[in-house]
């Protein structure tokens, strides 16, 4: 299963970045992935929303940049999101 197989989001655990600043939305960021790893928790939600895209950018960079994370994708359905895969195995 990918990130193109995913249909109801809803029910993801979910990261919402509304009223961050870069450096406490980047922290937050690989917090989360780090704790959904522990819960193996495959598939997250990052709401970064669209705005100036000062969060989406942070969130793109920082999931880039974060070795556990096999892919990431804009949601097709809703631009205020990020679809996140991640790898479970060391």
């Amino acid at each position: 299963m990918n990130l193109n197989d995913l249909i109801f989001i809803d029910s993801l655990p979910s990261l919402d970045l509304h009223g961050f600043d870069r450096e406490t939305a980047r922290v937050a960021i690989n917090d989360f992935i780090n704790d959904n790893i522990k819960m193996k928790n495959k598939f997250v939600v990052i709401i970064h929303g669209i705005g100036s895209g000062i969060l989406k950018t942070t969130t793109q960079k920082t999931l880039s940049c974060n070795k556990r994370v096999i892919e990431f994708k804009i949601n097709p359905f809703n631009i205020g999101c990020t679809l996140v895969n991640i790898n479970l195995t060391k």
